[in-house]
């Protein structure tokens, strides 16, 4: 066996590749680590909790490229190569090395699944070959280089085809199409997403049934399947972007044994060690079938199936792949059952995804084989309305109505609300046939649905008894989805619930539907059965409340504060338990907590579980906004919450109040009102001069804030303000540049590690813009403001715990842009770079441990310069301009690290060609000024050519939003801010290959 693994992480998080890669690559570096392997661990993405300095022994902030992974292994000399964790990007990357014969050059084991495997599964026209010799059918298909081979084809089969190009995440550059002039544009935008430039076309399965098997394979050839998942959409959407069921619900017997053995033969014919997703279209009226793919890989469907069952599907297939059999691997889950028994479930899981439409109003909502979701939610429970009811809950969204005209236009072509758009229907009185005609939607599922639109009318019309309101809570119904119906409050519905002596009942997650003795801390919460979870013995109990769906502005970082929180908590001798509903996360790994609830994070849920393990203390800081929002309803049922009083959070998140603690304090802020009214707004818009930045309340990374140029502008805004969003904050928009504090405070003493400056200017989201740890532009005075502002709000509020604050710089004046009363997004960066805990400093000040002084902290010697980067995940929604301002656009961020930031900003933009060594690599269209050189064809001929790789355009014309549309549909790289642009110049006189480590736990120093 090697002693040091290579492990490649699957880098900063983009719709298609997310969280649930962070958390299978955690558990591959943990079970390495348990196997007394040493794990050097690359991977770009600051905000996991995989590149937390106790997952690896060494972690390197790297490009995730060739070049840059031969630099760390010359430097490591490790054993051997695990990809299998890492996503799309990890694969791909491991068949580059191949390519470039480093495994040979460097004698270097890859684990698990072989790159003739790889290549196998991931070429499409090596798969249809094997495919063929299986007999195993696909649809009819052809493997293309050119648009005009996909018109050939289109000429003999028809319309409507499946793009899917090969070696791709997501759907990446994939599509349906009916149409010669949108087959075109696909085929072009396909070829240039993958990396090998080829694309699968096929004749449309729509319609069909989409059934996903999650196989494990060891290296003699035993195969288990450790979950069967049904999507609820037929095929034609996403499974990314579909509700799925697991296990399915619609599947005779006998079919779910032909696609399991089928998935089992697909699997052993690739030799695939480890992990393997294998999806199948059904026919609903025959049993022909057909493979649509597979992934040799732990996949994202592979986070789900874990949770949905409890078996640790990474884990064993990092074990799998340093040679384990699966009949002497036990789960860990269970403690007496091995890795090759089959998960049984006594309960039905629900996954929704969750969509970005609610920043992006404009985008296109229509779904097809492109993923366009940044997260998703999972709900378990004993009955399926049950579970469709939790996952809505979970989603921490406004269930939207859909206008009566709309309704079938959801229905004819899949969009995120078409869910909401079948229930609108059935409330009307439209028959589950005449929807299932339209959608091809299974009839079970339509019924299930139909359900609950007929348990709601008889909670309007009917006296609620007790047998009544049993069922309601079975089906999932909340006590306020319940008082609203009855007309009623839902302390009322609580107390008639106590009354009749109808509980919340706890059921155990165990992998063998309690077959056979558990021990397992894994729970969900139900109506139906008997409860058969004890609460966990200790006498001191923490509630950690997670963070929810991931979500544009709320991502895998809220994730990362949870589990540093768990540690801390549990090094302190606090019994824990978690509450969330993200299955993409490591906080609902089941070995995180003390005990894990697999649920909905509402008030209900909450309080039921506070009072079931007798908690005494919530922690609402380390969720991100999700937590925060519920903090006051916790609050006023009495929960004991950590940290500072509610009313201390509201003269933070309350803008006129903010603004009064400010004006006491003397602390400059830019000149605003809040406004609860759109006349109000309208009104105090005219005491200001234009622009202005119009801001919701409540939200995060920015949703809904606009800068507007004229009154004109401010109405549409306000328009499209949902109203729990309000009061809306309008300030003068001031030019400058931007900084930001992450702190923690006991209420009088603060400890700040360093000052993180933004190099974008003021307007741009701090969340979008890249930015440099610690600060080298500002100078002593304005840190030393900065720092005496944070520490004269600390003390006029006495805050503790964790704090971000926002500054602008105008001149010479510090302005105060806003406080964040909670662990922010930029938390592990500060953490991981500083090699200081801001999370674990927090804990200790919010439980008050009698042993830590928080004035006693020393500050910490960076040695290393670190620059924050953002990604944009344009390929799902080409057709957005993604110009930046203030409302979020980003879905993950990466970091790279040098012995000098103009090194780190080397190795942030080494992707990049040099414009120098081929001018025609990049075109500059820029009002500002800025460096480079650029080609001198005209865009609509430079985006042609295959040179076409870097754009730069800062305009605000319509022709200038879209050519940079055109642009990112090419897959080129599109520059909006000059300063961004100017930094991805200069940093190309430096050298990107001088690999930097992570300070703190490592095996080696940085030289």
């Amino acid at each position: 066996m090697p002693e040091k693994v290579l492990v490649i992480g699957s880098g900063p998080i983009v719709i298609g590749q997310a969280a649930e890669f962070d958390y299978s690559g955690t558990q591959g570096c943990l079970a390495l680590k348990e196997e007394g392997h040493e794990v050097v661990l690359v991977n770009n993405n600051p905000a996991t909790i995989m590149t937390d300095n106790e997952i690896a022994d060494t972690v390197y902030c790297e490009p995730l490229t060739v070049t840059s992974i031969e630099a760390i292994i010359k430097k490591e000399t490790p054993d051997a190569v695990l990809a299998g964790l890492g996503g799309q990007t990890a694969l791909n990357l491991a068949v580059e090395m191949d390519k470039h014969d480093l495994f040979e050059k460097y004698n270097l084991t890859l684990l698990g699944t072989s790159i003739q495997s790889i290549q196998q599964g991931e070429d499409r026209e090596l798969f249809r070959e094997l495919m063929d010799e299986l007999n195993q059918p696909v649809p009819e298909s052809q493997v293309i280089a050119s648009v005009e081979e996909a018109l050939q084809f289109t000429d003999t089969f028809g319309y409507p085809v499946i793009s899917r190009p090969a070696y791709t995440l997501g759907g990446r550059g994939g599509g349906i199409t009916d149409n010669e002039e949108d087959l075109k544009e696909l085929i072009h935008n396909g070829l240039k997403a993958s990396p090998i430039g080829q694309v699968i076309i096929e004749k449309s399965i729509a319609g069909f049934k989409e059934v996903e098997y999650e196989i494990m394979r060891d290296v003699n050839g035993t195969c288990i399947s450790v979950c069967n998942m049904e999507n609820f959409d037929p095929v034609g959407v996403h499974t990314g972007d579909s509700i799925v069921v697991a296990p399915s619900q619609t599947l005779t017997d006998q079919e779910y044994q032909m696609l399991r053995t089928a998935a089992f033969n697909i699997v052993s014919a690739l030799d695939v060690v480890g992990g393997c997703n294998v999806q199948f279209a059904l026919d609903p009226y025959s049993k022909d079938y057909y493979v649509i793919e597979v992934n040799p890989r732990v996949s994202r469907s592979s986070a789900l199936a874990s949770k949905a069952t409890g078996y640790p599907i990474a884990k064993m297939a990092t074990k799998l792949a340093l040679g384990f059999q699966l009949d002497e691997l036990k789960n860990p889950l269970t403690g007496t059952t091995y890795a090759s028994f089959e998960p049984a479930l006594d309960y039905v899981v629900v996954k929704f995804p969750r969509w970005p439409f609610d920043k992006f109003t404009g985008a296109d909502r229509k779904l097809g084989t492109k993923m366009k979701a940044t997260g998703e939610v999972m709900a378990i429970d004993r009955t399926l309305e049950g579970a469709f009811q939790k996952a809505v809950s979970s989603m921490d969204q406004s269930i939207p109505f859909i206008p009566e005209d709309e309704l079938y236009v959801h229905l004819k072509q899949p969009t995120d609300l078409r869910y909401f758009a079948i229930v609108q229907l059935l409330q009307q009185g439209e028959s589950v046939e005449a929807i299932h005609k339209e959608t091809a939607i299974d009839l079970f599922f339509l019924n299930i649905v139909n359900n609950l639109v007929k348990m709601e009318e008889k909670l309007e019309s009917a006296l609620l008894d007790k047998k009544l309101l049993q069922i309601a809570k079975v089906q999932g119904f909340t006590d306020n989805k319940i008082a609203e119906l009855q007309q009623k409050t839902p302390a009322q519905i609580k107390k008639i619930r106590s009354e009749y002596g109808i509980k919340p009942g706890y059921k155990m997650v165990d992998t063998c539907a309690a077959e056979f003795e558990a021990a397992t801390n894994y729970v969900y919460t139900t109506y139906a059965g008997i409860n058969e979870i004890e609460p966990l013995p200790s006498n001191k109990k923490a509630l950690i409340i997670g963070s929810g769906p991931i979500r544009i502005g709320q991502g895998v970082e809220f994730d990362y504060s949870a589990v540093k929180a768990i540690q801390s908590l549990r090094n302190l001798g606090w019994t824990t338990v978690m509450i969330n509903n993200n299955p993409e996360t490591v906080s609902t790994d089941y070995t995180t907590a003390d005990r894990l609830y697999f649920d909905p994070i509402n008030k209900e849920v909450i309080e039921s579980i506070v009072e079931h393990e007798d908690i005494d203390l919530i922690f609402t800081q380390f969720g991100g906004q999700t937590a925060i929002n519920i903090a006051d309803e916790l609050d006023e049922a009495g929960l004991p919450l950590a940290g500072v009083p509610i009313d201390t959070i509201a003269q933070l998140e309350d803008r006129e109040q903010f603004y009064d603690v400010l004006n006491r304090l003397e602390i400059p802020h830019i000149p605003g009102s809040m406004c609860h009214t759109m006349e109000e707004a309208l009104e105090a818009a005219s005491s200001y001069e234009y622009p202005l930045l119009c801001r919701p309340s409540y939200v995060i990374g920015g949703m809904g804030m606009v800068k507007v140029e004229n009154e004109k502008e401010l109405k549409s805004a306000l328009e499209h303000t949902d109203a729990r969003h309000y009061p809306i904050v309008l300030d003068q928009f001031m030019t400058g540049s931007e900084a930001e504090i992450d702190l923690v405070a006991d209420g009088h003493d603060v400890f700040i590690p360093e000052i993180m400056e933004h190099i974008e200017p003021a307007g741009v989201h701090s969340g979008d813009s890249m930015a440099i740890f610690p600060s080298t532009n500002l100078s002593s005075e304005v840190k030393e403001t900065m720092k005496k502002y944070a520490r004269q709000l600390v003390q006029k509020v006495n805050y503790h715990g964790l704090m971000n604050i926002q500054f602008l710089l105008s001149g010479d004046t510090v302005y105060v842009l806003e406080v964040n009363p909670r662990a922010s997004r930029t938390v592990p960066i500060i953490s991981k770079v500083s090699d200081v805990s801001l999370v674990e400093l927090a804990v200790k000040v919010l439980v008050k441990d009698p042993d830590f002084s928080l004035g006693n902290e020393k500050q910490p010697l960076i040695q290393k310069a670190a620059v924050k980067y953002p990604l944009f995940s344009s390929h799902a929604m080409p057709e957005l301009d993604h110009k930046l301002g203030a409302n979020m656009l980003s879905t993950g961020e990466g970091m790279c690290l040098g012995n000098t930031v103009e090194e780190a900003m080397a190795k942030v933009f080494e992707h990049l060609p040099n414009p120098y060594e081929d001018e025609d690599v990049c075109l500059i269209e820029a009002a500002s000024i800025v460096k480079g050189k650029s080609s001198t064809l005209s865009f609509s001929h430079w985006i042609q050519t295959k040179e076409a790789k870097v754009y730069m355009n800062d305009g605000n014309s319509k022709d200038d939003s879209y050519k940079r549309i055109q642009a990112l549909k090419s897959g080129v790289t599109v520059f909006t801010e000059p300063t961004t642009f100017n930094a991805y110049i200069d940093s190309l006189a430096y050298d990107p290959y001088q690999p930097t480590p992570l300070p703190g736990n490592t095996k080696k120093e940085c030289v």
